[in-house]
């Protein structure tokens, strides 16, 4: 009937089948409940973790920590803050540290001015800033922040990384094979085929459909929590991106719904996109908002579980 293709955000997470029936299992907790089997709707998650990080996350632990950064108080694996000699990259690093509020020479935390904006025009602060509201160790908040910044900056610079002995990647190279094979796949399954991505997934995933040549078409993108709006991170999805020309036209036949919460951390340092991915000038992506409860609104369960993403999805599957 219809065929969904998952790609996962950043940090560590379980194993690939674990993670594939968590996402499953919240979609059957929504305000629109979906379930995929019942609708004969199959499925497959991209799985990337496994590039970057040395094991992955017990079992059950990201469920529990759905609402503290969805990084376990257990996970002690450190990450370096990205280094490099060329000067490009190493301005690069420098504007984005800048951007979340870290010191890219020592990790440390920034002291910024704690703005929270209640609205959803993005934030006037840091991805810093946004964390000190949440009250969490602070060992957790810098693991995530060091992460957000390793992860994607080894995606963009396509970096080389040994995350297990034995085994090394080039990480753009990597990613985007698994992410295009999956989309070959799910191209034989019956339509409409949706591509659902989910923080640093929906980096990849854009830049898949609007950058790789052989990768093929979808019927609909759906971005969760989305750093697509950020700066540093359009930069380097140059010369194929523009703001004019934004819109992935060639690989997505019909709409892009990209969804929000206004305390994102991730997404809400420019949660509207449809004004940088216009297609033939005009804004054409659908931008919307959703609420979610607690402090920690990032996690992939709550855009799931929330009204607008479960009604569209359902919508889009033609159900």
């Amino acid at each position: 009937m219809a065929h969904l293709t998952f790609i996962h955000g950043i940090s560590n997470k379980p194993a690939a089948e674990e993670l594939h029936r968590i996402w499953r299992a919240a979609l059957l907790k929504a305000a629109s409940p979906l379930d995929l089997d019942a609708e004969g709707v199959t499925s497959e998650m991209v799985y990337w973790a496994d590039v970057l990080y040395a094991e992955p996350m017990p079992e059950g632990e990201l469920e529990s920590a759905a609402g503290t950064l969805e990084i376990s108080v257990s996970d002690t694996e450190e990450v370096a803050i990205p280094t490099a000699g060329d000067p490009l990259e190493r301005a690069w690093i420098e504007a984005m540290s800048d951007r979340i509020g870290v010191d890219p020479k020592t990790g440390e935390t920034l002291e910024g001015d704690n703005t929270i904006l209640d609205g959803d025009g993005g934030s006037t602060g840091t991805m810093a800033d946004d964390l000190e509201r949440i009250p969490l160790p602070g060992f957790v908040k810098d693991r995530f922040i060091k992460r957000f910044l390793r992860d994607v900056h080894h995606y963009l610079f396509n970096a080389e990384i040994t995350p297990r002995p034995g085994e090394t990647f080039w990480v753009q190279d990597e990613i985007r094979d698994r992410f295009v094979d999956a989309v070959k796949r799910g191209d034989t399954q019956s339509s409409p085929h949706i591509v659902v991505s989910h923080s640093m997934g929906t980096v990849i995933a854009y830049d898949c459909l609007k950058r790789v040549a052989d990768c093929p078409k979808v019927d609909a993108l759906i971005t969760l929590g989305s750093p697509l709006g950020i700066d540093e991170v359009q930069d380097k999805l140059k010369p194929e991106w523009s703001r004019n020309e934004g819109f992935p036209t060639d690989k997505v036949a019909g709409e892009w719904l990209n969804v929000f919460d206004p305390k994102d951390v991730v997404s809400r340092l420019d949660p509207h996109l449809a004004n940088d991915y216009r297609k033939a000038g005009t804004d054409v992506v659908d931008d919307q908002r959703q609420n979610h409860d607690g402090l920690w609104t990032h996690s992939l369960d709550k855009y799931f579980r929330g009204p607008v993403v479960s009604s569209r999805l359902k919508s889009m599957l033609g159900l």
